[in-house]
Parts: C-alpha cells; structure tokens; sequence
C-alpha cells in the first residue's frame, strides 16, 4: 500500500519511523518532511493548504492511507476533501476537529455531555471579558478559542496580569485565534496525557504520557510546545484510565456521534489529575509533540493496520494497542532563544554516535545543507530512550544528549523527574 504522511516534524519522524516497519507498506511519501524522515520516506513537494493539489497527489500515485500529522490541515478540513474523493484519512473532519480548533466548542460539549472539567465562561469582547473576571478566583486561566500554535494560554496570577492578557487577547496578538477568548477556573494537580483511538464508535486506548512544557529545569520559565516527555504516566493508574475513558473519552465520542459529527482519529486529552479525579483541560485532534514519540518507541503492533482500521471505521476488529511495559523518554533539543525567536542554522553533529548507544533521534526542526545537518526551528531534535524505568531511560537518552555536538542549542536536564523520583521514594 502506498502511504502519504502529511507533516515534516518529530512526530512525522517518529510516524514514519514506525509506518515504515510495516509489511503492508510499500512507498511512503512525506510532505514536507524533514531530512530524517528522508530516511524513510521519499519526500514530495506538497503544501498541505492546497487541497487540490494533494488530492489529485494521491490519485495519481494511488495511495491507501493518507496520515494528517499536524492540526492545522485537520481544523482546515483536508481530511474532508480527501475523503469526498474515496482516500481513506487517519484524523478528523473540520467539525469534529473543532475539539482542538475551539476550546469553546470544547467546553460546551462538556457541559452538554457531563465531562469534567474547570469552570468556564466563553467571551468575545474585552468589556464582556473584564466583567466576566469577577466570578473566577485567582489565580485564572485566560484562553484564545482557536489555534494560536502552543502560545493562547495564559494563567493570570492578579487582576492586574489578568487585565493585561486580556488586552493582548483582544489586540490581536493572535489574531484570529483571539477573536473569542474562554476564561476558565484554575484547577490544581499533576497533568498528564491520555490517547485513544476511535473510528467515530469503537474505542482503543493507546497509552498515556507526560510532558514538560516550561523552558526550564525544575518546571520555570514560559511554556513551550513541549521539552520532552515520558511514557507510560504511572501517576494515571489503571483505575484512574478507566475513569478517563468513562466519564471523558466515551461520554465525548457517544456525543459527537450523536450530533453527527462522529470523530475518526486520535483523541488526545490533556487532563488534570484533580482530588476529585481526572478532569479534562482540552483536546487535541492529533498525537502529541513530543508525546507521540515515546508513544511509537513503546509500540510493538503494525501502525498501518491500526492506523488503517481507524480510517475505514474497522476498529472494532483489532485487538488491544500492543505498547510494551517499557518506559520511554524523550528530550527535545531546543535552538537558542526558543520558545522566542530560535537561532537558526546552527550545525549539528554526532547523531550517529547518539544513536550508536540504543537511543534513537527524531529529528523536529532541521535541514540538510552542503551535506550537513542544521537547525532550522525552535524545537529541533528528540532524543529519545527506552528502559527498565525512567531513571535508566534518562540515563540513555541523556548519554545521547551529550554526543550529539549543538552549540546553538540546549536542553533541559531533568525530563521525567516527577516519575523517576517516585521510582527512588519506592526503591
């Protein structure tokens, strides 16, 4: 089967690092990928915003499966053309992806279905914002609707930082995106990451993670789109996985689906592990970045039957996500002033050697120039390990780290600290 996979980040990577394992592929195209998906896929020349253009792709080199990476294109609705055409998609329509596009939207089906989660209030003026504010306590978390690409989320410790986010919501800072902003309560606890799998009516678990957003060692600095992450998250027990997939995941699909806006995808739900049990702060429509990463490093199964089964609403048929019990960790290698402006075209050297002591690199934000690797994003690299435990995942990965030569970049030292200190409290 031919496979188009549509992004040229280190979840492409990871993606089709595993697609390209499977006995049912036989080419793997990428657009735009990235010079270590070139590793595995043949690259093409696609943009994804011309819809046109990758349908009529598709026709021509006659491709079975078309992957959606990103969430821009699912929130623009590609999936949806694609599939007017007969080309089976893994990812949502433009309706159901609205659970990534709107965190209204998201809220409200919530409210509607009885899920879990913070308090909140949707606003579309700064005046209606500002008089909203006095029924949240502080602190309070102030969102822009739509995509703002990791950035709309602000937690307003006083009034007066309150007031502030609110006119660099309404100003236009994020434009579209900032045209709606919800307020939300501020919910206390440990977050972690669920996923699932649905074709719109089955539901198949596929692991749980946790990642690092802040910049910094020790959890300070901005939030980023992520510094790394492991998987599994033990602090999600068995007990408290059911609870998410009965009272947040099920109660979500039943009710799209009974909307018709039935959801084919992967639900990506980022929770907060409250003392009155898990809560949902929002969805994603896509995997995570870095989440997905160690989520395919313990994957055992073919992600091309799964991924296929999904798209042609065949779920039900496959048997549980084979994830193995090993732990996997991840650290992004981020470039100088990230998550501001990143110093671009930095050399980088040594993944080879990296990669020689049982750690794999996924590369997120690079190109190839002159023959030579170079830095081209914020987020650039992730170097990712399995182990025993999260201890002696970080030990590979880190190890890894410290091969690889990036003097433009850096990384933070401590990915998977919460977990590997429960590890040490229980030795």
């Amino acid at each position: 089967m031919n496979i188009l996979l549509l992004g040229g980040g280190g979840r492409e990577h990871a993606l089709a690092w595993k697609l390209a394992q499977s006995p049912r592929l036989k080419t793997l195209y990428a657009a735009p990928g990235n010079p270590g998906i070139a590793q595995h896929a043949t690259l093409v020349d696609l943009d994804a915003k011309d819809h046109r253009a990758v349908v009529d792709f598709c026709t021509r080199h006659s491709i079975g499966l078309v992957v959606i990476g990103p969430e821009a294109p699912l929130v623009d609705g590609l999936a949806d053309n694609l599939r007017a055409t007969g080309t089976p998609v893994f990812g949502p329509s433009k309706k159901a992806a609205q659970l990534e596009g709107s965190k209204g939207f998201t809220k409200d089906l919530c409210k509607r279905a009885g899920i879990p989660t913070a308090a909140y209030e949707r606003v579309t003026s700064k005046d209606g914002a500002i008089a909203a504010l006095d029924d949240f306590a502080l602190p309070v978390v102030i969102k822009a609707d739509g995509l703002a690409a990791g950035k709309g989320v602000i937690i307003a410790e006083t009034r007066e930082e309150a007031l502030d986010a609110l006119d660099t919501m309404f100003s236009g800072a994020f434009g579209a995106a900032g045209e709606e902003v919800v307020l939300e309560e501020f919910m206390t606890g440990e977050e972690a990451s669920f996923f699932a799998l649905t074709d719109g009516s089955a539901i198949l678990p596929f692991g749980s993670a946790q990642d690092h957003k802040r910049v910094g060692d020790g959890d300070t600095g901005p939030n980023t789109g992520g510094m790394g992450a492991y998987s599994p998250a033990r602090v999600l027990t068995a007990e408290l996985e059911q609870q998410v997939i009965d009272r947040i995941i099920r109660p979500t699909v039943e009710t799209l689906a009974a909307e018709g806006t039935p959801y084919s995808g992967v639900l990506y739900a980022g929770l907060m592990l409250t003392d009155e049990g898990p809560k949902l702060i929002e969805y994603n429509a896509r995997f995570g970045d870095p989440e997905c990463q160690v989520l395919m490093m313990r994957f055992d199964g073919d992600l091309v039957e799964l991924l296929l089964a999904v798209a042609e609403g065949k779920l039900a048929e496959q048997g549980p996500v084979e994830l193995a019990d090993r732990t996997a960790l991840t650290v992004v290698m981020a470039a100088n002033g990230y998550p501001g402006t990143p110093e671009a075209g930095g050399a980088i050297t040594g993944i080879d050697a990296a990669q020689a002591g049982g750690a794999r690199v996924f590369h997120a934000g690079t190109a190839e120039k002159d023959g030579a690797i170079i830095a081209t994003g914020g987020r650039v690299l992730n170097v990712t390990a399995t182990g025993q435990s999260v201890r002696e995942a970080q030990e590979t990965a880190y190890a890894a780290v410290d091969a690889i030569g990036f003097p433009t970049g850096f990384c933070r030292r401590d990915i998977g600290w919460r977990e590997a200190a429960r590890e040490e409290s229980v030795a």
